[in-house]
Formats: C-alpha cells, structure tokens, sequence
C-alpha cells in the first residue's frame, strides 16, 4: 500500500510538472501572438494615418491664383516699364550721382 502510495504521488507530481509546462507553452504561445497583434495594430494605424494626411493634402492642394497674376500684369501694362524698388520706374541716371569713378556704385 505504501508504494501505491508513492507510485501515486509520483504520477501526480510528474503530472502537474507537465500540465505546468504545458500551461507555460501556451502562456508563452498566447503572448506572442497579442505581440503580433499590437504590432498589426500600430501598423495598421500608422498606414491609416499616412492615407488620411495623403487624402487631406489632395484635398487641400495649393493653386495658384492666375486671375491676380494677370491683372497684375495688365496693371503694369497700363502703367509703363516696370520699376525696381531701388530706382524707380526712370531707372538710373548716369552721370547724375557720378562719384568720379567709372561705375554705377562710384567705385
């Protein structure tokens, strides 16, 4: 009876060191794959994201305004050459600021 006894709570111990790996495996299984899943997510998200920035700048696309070009140009038609900022519309003189050297900037 008494190695009944020892026979049986071998059987037990070896038992429960097998369910324990074999609970171990599919811990071990069951993380790996909610892993793979986050990281399907954040793929799927960051994929999503760049679609909706590439649909928001094809919705936002810059044009230019034609309409304010042209009548600038026909206003400069009217008005005569264009000018600079730093001579005006005659341009410049020569001779008039001459400095007495052979440049326009008197050097």
């Amino acid at each position: 009876m008494a190695i009944t006894a020892i026979v049986v709570g071998t059987v037990a111990t070896g038992y429960q060191i097998y369910s324990g790996e074999q609970q171990r495996k599919q811990q071990k299984k069951q993380l790996e794959m909610q892993r793979q899943a986050n990281q399907d997510a954040k793929t799927r998200a960051k994929e999503a994201a760049d679609r909706a920035d590439v649909e928001q700048n094809r919705a936002n696309r810059k044009r230019a305004d034609v309409s304010a070009i042209q009548s600038k140009e026909e206003q400069s038609a009217l008005t005569g050459p264009a000018g600079t900022m730093l001579t005006g519309v005659e341009g410049v003189k020569i001779g008039q600021d001459d400095l007495g050297g052979n440049t326009l900037l008197g050097g």
